[in-house]
């Protein structure tokens, strides 16, 4: 990656670029959680640009080269960072085959032809997909070793510091704007969970709190519901009583 600060204001010990070295296989880092972090943790914080190094030795074999595209691609549209394809040892092999084959298909499907196989047949079928993916690919010829083509490829750094600025931050609010109403929402429905909850809880104190009042009476409302029931009792028994004696009074009158 390729870390532009000429936009940023923060130059430092006169410091216009940052080369941040990825070494090792590309799978490892592009499609892992840490090479996402810290390619993500650069891009909003500088002007950032995605340098695809290649061996232009062996890109001369056409499949070789479709599949350094595809690697390409695949990294320019997970990323969505502006991506120059930087084809390197150009002092061994001049870059200008594979500039032609993205310019020209049929150039390209002629160089297939020389190497029949499988993987050539598939190229054939990929380079059909990846023709709108040149048109807005950056490509720059250099030479690590002599320095050929460094002037040129740090113009093309530039340009694509400017497609930063033009469709990736807007992107990136874009996205901060989506997380934030994710974040919100996700916040809302939480805070109805809870008061739905809430309400659960406060109903079902309310009938444990109503069972209680049934069942478990106060001493006073207790005593008093007691002294009712044997207040009933004397009634009947005082019923009784009267009964008894009417009737004895008559069995007396009636022998006498």
């Amino acid at each position: 990656a390729v870390v532009s600060t000429q936009s940023t204001g923060e130059q430092k010990d006169d410091v216009d670029f940052v080369l941040v070295d990825t070494p090792g296989q590309i799978e490892v880092f592009t499609w892992s959680a840490s090479g996402t972090i810290i390619s993500d943790a650069i891009a909003r914080s500088y002007p950032t640009v995605i340098a695809y190094v290649m061996d232009t030795v062996r890109c001369t074999n056409p499949v070789t080269f479709m599949s350094n595209m595809m690697y390409a691609c695949s990294i320019m549209y997970k990323t969505r960072l502006p991506l120059i394809a930087v084809m390197n040892k150009t002092d061994i092999v001049d870059n200008k085959f594979a500039v032609d084959w993205m310019n020209d298909f049929e150039t390209f499907q002629e160089a297939l032809d020389a190497h029949p196989s499988y993987s050539s047949n598939l190229s054939r079928s990929m380079s059909l997909v990846l023709d709108e993916f040149y048109k807005d690919l950056r490509t720059c010829g250099i030479s690590a070793v002599t320095g050929q083509g460094c002037a040129n490829f740090f113009k093309e750094v530039a340009k694509a510091a400017v497609e930063y600025q033009e469709d990736y931050v807007p992107y990136l609010e874009e996205l901060r704007e989506i997380l934030q109403k994710r974040k919100e929402e996700e916040m809302e429905s939480q805070l109805k969970k809870l008061k739905v909850d809430r309400g659960e809880e406060v109903a079902l104190q309310d009938e444990m709190l109503s069972e209680e009042q049934t069942t478990n009476l106060p001493p006073s409302f207790s005593n008093l519901q007691d002294s009712d029931d044997n207040s009933d009792d004397g009634e009947v028994l005082y019923e009784e009583s009267g009964m008894a004696e009417h009737s004895f009074d008559r069995f007396l009158k009636e022998h006498r």
